[in-house]
């Protein structure tokens, strides 16, 4: 990341010149505001130090002179077993300090965040093309990489499986089949007019965050260390650091100030990279750094698991289902991580809006000889919700109707409102209101008739039009993640510290709690600061994941600032108004002031006063919250429960064009609607629905993992590996927030969590280039493609969707 630069004089008339503009004050900046100013709608805490090189990330950080540097000696081959390492010459090599493997590692040697099976470094057993086998410190980073290859390694070479298909045909899984299921399944098939099959693979996903696994590890005088690490579960480092160093919890302090994005990639695959470094760290008593070059970042890491999906649904003469069955195969690499939680949310989300009626959702955990794969924005969601927006486009073209009437015949409706896991949906009308505003917003129907008509008139090149819904479970689905803590500090000049559990990784969590708490305090944001998320204020907490950061810390932060305005009050009623006979319950926060009273008998006290004389009173000026979601639970054993606290709801209308004899393509317009209840911060959650949709295009489209048939990654880079730019985004693009919905349920100040849902919104771009494809076929065949939907993929399709049209066209 960037380095702070040097400042002169006119540098920093610039810098005053900038600050304006991203605080509002500059014509510029309210030149490009489309609406009025939403009370709430305010720039990032970081905003001006991203755009200025002042936010410091991990690579930022000062360190001693004496910092060693780590470089990591990975596997070539992605199975076999370990015969024979020599390390000798390595240490021997200009500048090696300090060289360490599997039998140097004091305490636990597997740090699987969940289930054993990641060992921090090789014994015997490899796994996958760039597992650990051990690691260098050195003097300088160049040292500790050159000093890698003078290591000699020989392992014995065996067969390796990289198709999760294969793997699960042959039971290879790496935990246990899950089955949801609700009603006579198998009869709703037999009695159903109408059978509709197919099966799809979705393609993973590189996190390909700009700051890439990074960390900085200092030893301490007590024999422990401080971590600072690019990472979304400081609680889960420590307690890895702690139990590989062999040294309790509190010995273990991990702090993250920011990260130059997570996206899940650093949900739990942080934590290797910091044992390593104390490792070291705790052996040569000498701060530690690692960062991961790219090209190793991308083999070492895990990926958005790839899925195969299949289905076999009944449905009635109108397209509605009612019932069938849904397998999903996850593909997980070579170990658990959180593949558990990933494939059930997959399996939860296979209905996205839609009622399945009487239904069977099975999903397999295949393990494949690639790294283990992890978190990623959606968690599983996305690839669930894949395999029935499938279905629901091959229904459409099977009954010969439009897929957004298909859509709408099946989403959640009165007396169809239980999910197949026994979840009633909410808010189902807010559903219909959303995809209805959408629909006439975007003039749905109008360019369907346009793109119907051109498409009869245009051999080549063909245009397509899809509108999909999103419907996303917001909550952990393991229950004991649903908490969240904060510390809450008011200092005796009326400033406010606040620090909680979550981690900030540009979504804009921490602006988001500054202004609850600034709210709840009736104070300007300006005057409360947020510090470091450290594992020494704020114990115990969950990962910054599952969308749920704004909802439980938000809700912790909340619950401090009640519990203190509270004593406040109680103060001010006892000592401040005692003589008045102003009512304790008409006392609130406003404005900076404490106000007591209405109309003539009001009287106010500056916050500052108030803190003042609460501090010379000796009344507690500090507090902590706390917060764990009420009502969610969920019975593994029989596949049922209620496992999300609400949902949220958001659709796209995408547009698109595609030359059918080169395959390529263009987006040619989008439109969003998106449900967020009451935003918290209607700017930073317009800012998460775009890059989430943008992120989902990708997906869908242009971000293909390849790797060879030896099992390494070849996509390993920008120069391979091609996420969405600039140039990539529609030329028409709008998107709006969904107002007057609240959420239904206590969620902090009735608002909806933005992280994740939006993501999904990239199906939109997928289903409009099958819709494309199928105007081959005169609308009667909806193709199969597989994503991302390249255009050799796209091209492919074509050419198989001719032929089969042609001969059927001769035969008849």
């Amino acid at each position: 990341m960037n380095s702070t630069p040097d400042v002169s004089a006119e540098s920093e008339t610039a810098r005053h010149e900038l600050d304006g503009r991203i605080k509002g004050s500059s014509p510029l900046a309210r030149d490009t505001v489309q609406a009025p100013p939403h009370p709430h709608a305010q720039a990032h805490e970081s905003a001006i130090k991203h755009v200025t090189g002042r936010a410091a990330y991990i690579d930022d950080l000062k360190a001693p002179a004496d910092t060693l540097h780590v470089a990591l000696g990975l596997s070539p081959v992605a199975h076999g077993r370990l015969t024979r390492l020599d390390l000798d010459k390595v240490c021997t090599m200009p500048g090696v300090v300090d060289v360490i493997g599997f039998h140097d590692v004091p305490g636990h040697t597997d740090i699987g965040p969940v289930f054993p099976g990641d060992p921090i470094f090789v014994e015997e057993e490899i796994s996958y093309v760039g597992q650990v086998i051990f690691a260098v410190a050195a003097e300088s980073h160049r040292a500790a990489r050159e000093a890698v290859q003078a290591a000699v390694v020989e392992i014995d070479e065996q067969t390796s499986c990289l198709d999760p298909v294969a793997a699960a045909e042959r039971g290879e899984f790496v935990r246990p089949t899950h089955v949801q299921q609700s009603g006579d399944w198998e009869q709703a098939l037999a009695n159903a007019p109408h059978v509709v099959e197919a099966e799809q693979f979705v393609g993973g996903q590189e996190h390909f965050y700009l700051e890439g696994q990074a960390c900085l590890v200092q030893p301490t005088e007590d024999e422990g260390v401080i971590v600072h690490t690019s990472n979304q579960h400081p609680s889960e480092t420590q307690k890895l650091v702690a139990e590989v160093l062999g040294i309790p919890f509190h010995a273990v302090t991990v702090e993250v100030r920011r990260m130059g994005g997570g996206f899940g990639g650093k949900e739990t695959q942080a934590s290797p990279w910091a044992c390593i470094a104390a490792l070291i760290a705790r052996r040569t008593g000498r701060t530690t750094r690692v960062r991961l070059p790219r090209a190793d970042d991308m083999r070492v890491t895990g990926k958005r698991h790839p899925f195969h999906n299949r289905y076999r649904l009944g449905v009635d003469d109108q397209g509605v289902i009612q019932g069938g069955e849904i397998t999903v195969i996850g593909d997980c690499g070579y170990s658990p991580d959180l593949s558990d939680a990933i494939v059930d949310r997959a399996m939860f989300h296979s209905d996205n809006a839609y009622s399945l009626g009487e239904a069977r959702v099975t999903g397999h955990r295949a393990r494949t000889h690639t790294a283990s794969n992890t978190a990623f924005r959606g968690f599983g969601g996305p690839q669930g919700m894949m395999v029935i927006e499938a279905a629901m486009d091959d229904i459409a073209r099977r009954i010969g109707e439009d897929p957004l009437t298909v859509r709408k015949r099946n989403f959640y409706r009165p007396g169809r409102q239980m999910t197949h896991y026994g979840q009633q949906v909410d808010q189902i009308a807010l559903l219909k209101e959303l995809v209805e505003q959408l629909e006439t917003s975007s003039d749905y129907w109008e360019r369907r008739r346009a793109i119907t008509e051109f498409n009869a008139e245009s051999p080549i090149v063909k245009r397509g039009l899809a509108l999909t819904p999103v419907k996303f479970g917001i909550s952990f689905t393991a229950k004991h993640l649903n908490q969240a803590g904060a510390l809450l500090h008011v200092y005796t000049d009326g400033s406010v510290m606040i620090n909680h559990g979550g981690t900030e990784m540009g979504q804009g969590l921490h602006t988001k709690i500054c202004q609850v708490v600034a709210r709840e305090l009736g104070l300007d944001t300006d005057e409360v600061r947020i510090t470091a998320t450290r594992t020494d204020k704020v114990p115990n907490t969950s990962p910054t994941a599952a969308s749920s950061g704004a909802d439980l810390n938000g809700q912790a932060a909340r619950d401090a600032c009640m519990k203190l305005k509270e004593r406040l009050f109680d103060f001010a009623h006892e000592h401040l108004y005692q003589d008045q006979g102003l009512d304790r319950e008409d006392m609130r926060l406003e404005a900076g002031h404490l106000v007591a009273g209405y109309g003539e008998s009001e009287r106010r006290i500056p916050w500052g006063e108030l803190v003042q004389s609460a501090y010379l009173n000796r009344i507690s000026l500090s507090e902590k919250g706390f917060y764990a979601t009420p009502l969610i639970h969920y019975d593994r054993n029989v596949g049922q429960g209620r496992p999300f606290y609400y949902y949220a709801y958001g659709a796209a209308v995408a547009e698109v064009s595609v030359d059918t004899l080169t395959g390529e393509y263009q987006v040619d317009r989008v439109d969003i609607l998106h449900d967020v209840g009451d935003s918290l911060n209607p700017a930073i959650d317009l800012g998460q629905v775009e890059g989430g949709f943008i992120q989902g295009m990708g997906w869908m489209t242009s971000e293909e993992l390849k790797w060879n048939d030896a099992g390494r990654l070849i996509s390993d880079g920008p120069a391979t590996y091609k996420i969405p730019t600039y140039g990539d985004l529609p030329p028409v693009f709008n998107v709006r927030l969904m107002e007057g919905h609240p959420n239904s349920m206590a969620s902090i100040y009735r608002s909806k969590a933005v992280g994740e849902p939006p993501f999904m919104l990239g199906m939109a771009v997928w289903s409009a280039l099958r819709d494309a494809l199928a105007s081959l076929t005169d609308y009667a065949e909806a193709p199969r493609l597989d994503t991302p939907a390249t255009p050799e993929r796209v091209l492919m399709a074509a050419e198989a969707l001719r032929s089969r049209y042609d001969t059927a066209q001769g035969a008849v």
